[in-house]
């Protein structure tokens, strides 16, 4: 059974556990026997998370609504932008001989 939050107008705020079904009457207080109205404190189980998953939750929500971004860096950024095929003109020169460069070591 889950555990409901009441709210008891004489001894203040406290933890109940009851059926589903019976979440909203009210409850006698265990102290007093006066009828407490049920509450909501917080979100069932929000505030022990941490803060990684609070954050991975909230990305999900706002993606849920949100258009799809392109990319996360924005425009001009070479990593992860579409693939793009040099020209013919822009196309790498062939490799020169081993003599062009004689401080590198070849294999």
């Amino acid at each position: 059974m889950p555990t409901y939050d009441y709210d008891c107008p004489r001894c203040g705020v406290f933890a109940a556990l009851r059926p589903i079904a019976a979440r909203d009457a009210a409850f006698a207080c265990p102290s007093c026997t006066q009828d407490a109205a049920r509450i909501i404190i917080a979100a069932p189980g929000l505030a022990s998370l941490s803060a990684a998953a609070r954050g991975a939750h909230a990305t999900n929500e706002r993606a849920a609504h949100e258009p799809r971004r392109s990319s996360a860096h924005g425009s001009g950024c070479g990593c992860c932008g579409p693939v793009k095929f040099p020209r013919a003109a822009e196309a790498p020169a062939a490799p020169r001989a081993a003599g062009g460069r004689p401080w590198m070591i070849s294999h």
